[in-house]
């Protein structure tokens, strides 16, 4: 099978494609996978580290508010489209995947002209402009949320496939979660409060775990909290300034970035956290109660959506972001950790959108349509 993906700018993009990739490569090893970005977003990094190929181009999101640059960078992705003819001529493939965001616009444009059969991916509770502007010539829309197929309610070709994602359920027996916790000096008999902001970590979140910190408000539960590592300096000078070592401090486990998250977040008691489709999604598969702080958008609050889907479950509480600070986290969090049967009510609730054999379901619909 001959496969282009198109995924570019975030994790929340690009993973969906390197795993729906890793899924084709599994069955038809002798596949040829490439992948289209641009030379600024993550995929830089992300996609030769899982072993593909990368074609850059220029791709550029359409503002609310036209200006001259904006227009220019319209002109220049929709030349990009060209770029990507051509490639198509000579590469020839069987089907071009996108995973949402501008790079959809001159691939998609692209697949489209030289009718290449296409697939639309969407991870988010509301669909974003790319896959509303391209779903209706796509072979198949490809959905993380009922939700979002209901937000698409004159298509017949949308399937809820779940997103997929590297974090799976694990059984961890007592004794192995004393270790890992004792490897950073906690132990089990307190509550766990996992707390992370993304890959480069979330300040407004970190301003109020820090001031938590400073505090002592965390006496009856502990934190594993991951800053970002472009952020953990910052912080780890704030306490210093208020006479706290951030390796040592009672009842915390401070990180810059978290390696071992599929361990970590399996032995937590709660989770504070964006509110990103993948996050939601790992937190579903593995049955957790969440504090969602969406990171907020002038243009869509598509975390704030996807907060929102689990709330209406009772299996999240969401904070705003412009509302977050110390206390009202910490009240929060007290109230949640109080009620341990509620606690795993949630979580279970949590799991009732998590979807099984996701990457097989969506390597099923990538058969379908080929065929």
């Amino acid at each position: 099978m001959k496969v282009i993906i198109s995924a570019a700018g975030t994790g929340g993009h690009i993973n969906p494609g390197i795993a729906i990739a890793n899924k084709i490569k599994e069955h038809e090893p002798d596949s040829e996978i490439v992948f289209f970005g641009t030379d600024r977003g993550l995929e830089n990094d992300l996609v030769p580290r899982a072993g593909y190929k990368l074609k850059t181009i220029e791709a550029h999101g359409i503002q609310p508010k036209l200006t001259i640059k904006n227009i220019k960078q319209i002109i220049r992705t929709m030349g990009s489209a060209k770029i990507v003819k051509k490639f198509i001529d000579e590469f020839k493939p069987d089907i071009v995947i996108g995973t949402g965001g501008y790079i959809c616009g001159p691939v998609f444009s692209a697949a489209n002209a030289k009718k290449i059969p296409t697939i639309l991916h969407e991870s988010n509770a509301f669909p974003g402009k790319a896959v509303k502007m391209f779903a209706k010539k796509a072979d198949k829309v490809l959905v993380g949320f009922e939700e979002a197929k209901n937000k698409l309610p004159n298509l017949k070709n949308v399937v809820v496939t779940g997103t997929p994602t590297k974090i799976k359920k694990l059984n961890i027996s007592e004794e192995e979660k004393k270790k890992v916790l004792s490897n950073f000096g906690l132990n089990a008999n307190l509550p766990v409060i996992l707390i992370f902001g993304g890959s480069q970590g979330a300040q407004r979140i970190n301003e109020a775990v820090s001031d938590l910190v400073i505090n002592n408000q965390n006496s009856n539960y502990q934190l594993i909290w991951a800053t970002g590592p472009k952020q953990f300096d910052i912080f780890k000078q704030k306490l210093k300034a208020n006479n706290l070592d951030i390796e040592n401090i009672k009842n915390a486990k401070i990180l810059p970035y978290i390696y071992n998250m599929e361990e970590l977040i399996n032995i937590c008691d709660l989770v504070v956290c964006r509110s990103g489709a993948m996050t939601i999604t790992e937190i579903a598969i593995v049955e957790k109660p969440a504090i969602f702080i969406p990171l907020p958008s002038v243009r869509a609050n598509r975390q704030e959506d996807n907060a929102r889907v689990l709330e209406k479950l009772n299996a999240a509480k969401v904070i705003l972001n412009a509302d977050v600070n110390n206390n009202i986290l910490n009240d929060y969090i007290n109230e949640m950790i109080s009620d341990k049967s509620n606690l795993i009510k949630m979580g279970k609730n949590a799991s009732s959108i998590a979807v099984k054999d996701v990457e097989e379901k969506i390597y099923e619909e990538i058969k379908k349509v080929i065929k």
